[in-house]
């Protein structure tokens, strides 16, 4: 398994418009093979920072996912949200592994 850490620099003004980026998003990785563990946004006072942590099967798997990217109609609306709105300033992405408790 990898999963895929997104760090993510936002317009704290554009919350809500954030939310509906991150719904897409949920969904698209879910409904291509992912599992999304969910977006990460500011509980309190102002911050400009979000994370969002989903998993595929292996780094294969997430390539098959990326590949849609730019193409697929449902990818490009996704990302229509984050572009027209500007609720994302500037994202880098970190991939890890887990490391699981042993019995």
């Amino acid at each position: 398994m990898i999963t895929c850490v997104v760090h993510y620099t936002i317009d704290p003004a554009q919350i809500e418009a954030f939310e509906r980026f991150a719904r897409a998003w949920m969904r698209l990785v879910a409904a291509h093979g992912g599992v999304h563990h969910g977006y990460f946004l500011p509980a309190e006072g102002a911050s400009d920072r979000a994370e969002a942590l989903f998993s595929f099967e292996s780094l294969a798997a997430y390539e098959r996912y990326r590949a849609r990217f730019g193409t697929d109609p449902e990818f490009v609306a996704a990302d229509r949200i984050r572009d027209e709105s500007g609720c994302v300033l500037r994202y880098e992405r970190t991939f890890m592994r887990p490391l699981l408790p042993t019995d």
